[in-house]
């Protein structure tokens, strides 16, 4: 069910539970900014989700909370995750929901990599 990324931040959220490894994963990537893994339910070949290790909602709640710091170091996790997966020479999607009509799901900012095949639609439905 989407969620109302306006909410406060919800510390009992998945990714939550993941980053204080009460859940695991199939980690590919840790730094001090982020954590990245597979999407327990890939939409496509290679299917990656990058995480902010802070508390944030959504990519509106992070871009205004966070420090300069945390933003470069997770958007740099991000390039480093895609540059790691070897996405970058045949192309790769990223995509961010936020809030209800973005249908964001896990209430804690995420960012999906998608690579391995053609994208050809401009946005599928992609849940999380």
């Amino acid at each position: 069910m989407p969620i109302d990324a306006t909410q406060p931040y919800d510390d009992s959220n998945i990714f939550a539970r993941i980053l204080r490894g009460e859940l695991p994963c199939r980690k590919v990537h840790e730094d001090e900014f982020a954590l990245a893994f597979h999407d327990i339910n890939p939409q496509a070949p290679v299917h990656l989700l990058v995480i902010p290790k802070g508390a944030y909602v959504s990519w509106d709640d992070f871009t205004a909370k966070a420090s300069d710091a945390e933003v470069a170091g997770f958007m740099r996790a991000v390039g480093q995750v895609a540059r790691e997966a070897g996405l970058v020479a045949p192309g790769y999607r990223l995509l961010a929901n936020t809030g209800g009509h973005g249908h964001q799901e896990v209430p804690h900012l995420h960012v999906h990599i998608f690579g391995g095949r053609q994208f050809r639609e401009m946005v599928p439905l992609v849940r999380g």
